[in-house]
């Protein structure tokens, strides 16, 4: 198969602006050993979506990460779909100016002590989102080999960079495939990303979109992502994309509605119970998504959050809220029951951002 590969003058000439600057920036890397899949640090922070829909393709903001580092975070992760820089219809042909920005994201990363997680929230042959890709990651080879190419070249592009600074996260929310389908993907994709940086650290979302821990995958030696978006109603109450989210009771916390009650303990046990078992098998564990859309009241978010917070806070996981600026965030979130604070051009929400600075 031919592989138009990116263009070698501007991959040589972006990998060196991008070692300069890992030289020129302190970083947390140089005082502590790099973090491996077996045991994540706690980092806490946000979901950047610059470049999660190809639609919507823009740079990456210094004043993000300048704000979440003066906030006390350490964590963005960059939701990315594979058609900012290509396109269904070519897939092994990738624009080196969209790269050069991810390039400059890790620069910021660096510069603000951030670790930047680099996420396939579209990648060839699957998408959690509308609209279907041409054919199905899970069953078409051309589309696995187009998975594996793609990511193999993030990893010859930061081939070295350490792992306290940049990871990656191979494919968002799976869903609608068995797990030996997955487990197959995720082996073939970080067995291509390691033939170029055998030490980079991997992780996979659980399952059923990132729900349920991949016990099959653990000796792949692999980190894994979940989620904190339950109960659904009550992260998702009027969410133009839910369907039907327009008719849900308003949500309480603990929820009750439509003869289904959730509580801090019944998240503790159906929930997060599977994934602290497999944290006590030495797999690295991080909430990769969560929050709750700027229509569930304001105070009943709060009192959700705290309590999955609290439960994060003691199994020694670290999350990234979706997102930072926009509905679901601290900043320009758009409720109409909160009294925000002006702060640097934005609509600071002061008690959610103190939670999260709290836990």
């Amino acid at each position: 198969m031919h592989f138009e590969e990116i263009p070698r003058r501007g991959f040589l000439k972006s990998s060196l602006a991008l070692a300069v600057s890992l030289k020129s920036y302190s970083s947390i890397s140089e005082t502590f050993a790099d973090p491996d899949y077996k045991h994540l640090p706690r980092w806490r922070g946000f979901n950047l979506l610059e470049k999660f829909d190809g639609n919507r393709n823009q740079p990456f903001k210094e004043s993000d990460f300048q704000m979440i580092h003066e906030l006390g975070f350490d964590f963005v992760r960059l939701p990315l779909s594979y058609r900012c820089w290509s396109s269904p219809d070519d897939w092994y042909h990738l624009n080196e100016s969209v790269l050069s920005e991810i390039d400059q994201a890790i620069e910021f990363g660096h510069k603000y002590q951030i670790h930047v997680n680099l996420n396939m929230h579209r990648i060839p042959g699957y998408c959690v989102n509308p609209p279907e890709e041409p054919l199905n990651l899970w069953k078409d080879k051309k589309a696995l080999d187009a998975a594996a190419f793609q990511w193999s070249k993030f990893a010859e592009r930061y081939k070295g960079v350490s792992n306290n600074r940049v990871s990656f996260d191979l494919i968002n929310e799976p869903s609608n495939v068995n797990e030996a389908d997955y487990v197959n993907v995720v082996h073939t994709i970080s067995d291509a990303i390691r033939k170029q940086d055998p030490n980079r650290l991997i992780i996979i979302d659980g399952l059923q979109y990132g729900t349920i821990p991949v016990a099959s995958a653990v000796d792949l030696k692999l980190a894994q992502s979940t989620r904190g978006y339950g109960p659904f109603q009550l992260t998702h109450y009027k969410a133009s994309w839910a369907k039907g989210s327009d008719t849900w009771p308003i949500p309480t916390w603990p929820y009750k509605g439509n003869n289904n009650e959730w509580n801090k303990e019944r998240l503790i046990k159906e929930t997060y119970a599977p994934w602290k078992q497999l944290a006590e098998r030495n797999i690295g564990v991080h909430v990769g998504e969560w929050g709750a859309y700027n229509f569930t009241p304001h105070e009943v978010v709060l009192s959700w959050m705290k309590d999955l917070l609290s439960i994060w806070k003691q199994y020694g996981w670290g999350w990234s809220l979706w997102n930072f600026r926009g509905p679901f965030g601290i900043l320009d979130s758009g409720r109409t029951d909160v009294t925000y604070e002006d702060y640097k051009g934005h609509k600071l929400d002061r008690e959610m951002l103190e939670l999260l600075q709290n836990n």
